[in-house]
């Protein structure tokens, strides 16, 4: 499928989704006709989710719910597969510190490599969430940290239910 510069999709293992993910859903929203969030199934970087993809991608689905152009779907092969198999002509991806940009940037050469018609776009964090990451928001929750105004409604419950055990 000849990818559509109307399709977007914007991956991640979500593990779990924050409120820094949702401004980039958001604002990537903004940008295309459609946004596939792509949840990954098993990260490869991140080794183990907390949460099963099921979970995950429900999460997700309930928090990106109001956005009528956004969809949520796993996928479990390579990013640029994933992009090509919807038809989608960028991965766009949040950034927030300059360790994010030496990743995102070594991943952008080997995915051009695979899939030069397929582009990268980048949005920097709004401030308010350059410092948020789910394995942060993670942290915090085992230690009996307050994390309701990082992650979306409902994720706090299942974070605590989880992490107790």
């Amino acid at each position: 499928m000849a990818p559509d510069n109307r399709i977007a999709i914007c991956p991640g293992s979500y593990d779990p989704i924050t409120n820094g993910h949702l401004d980039v859903i958001n604002r990537a929203a903004a940008m295309y006709e459609e946004l596939i969030v792509a949840v990954v199934d098993v990260p490869i970087r991140k080794g183990k989710t907390l949460f099963s993809t099921a979970e995950r991608v429900a999460f997700v689905e309930r928090a990106t719910s109001e956005l009528n152009n956004v969809r949520v779907e796993p996928f479990s092969n390579l990013v640029v597969d994933f992009a090509r198999e919807k038809g989608a002509m960028a991965i766009v991806k949040g950034l927030r510190a300059i360790s994010d940009f030496e990743y995102e940037f070594e991943m952008h050469q080997l995915n051009r490599k695979q899939a030069p018609e397929i582009e990268s776009v980048y949005l920097m964090a709004s401030p308010q969430y350059s410092f948020l990451s789910s394995s942060g928001v993670k942290e915090l929750a085992t230690f009996g940290g307050d994390v309701d105004d990082m992650v979306p409604p409902g994720v706090v419950e299942r974070l605590k239910e989880e992490l107790q055990r």
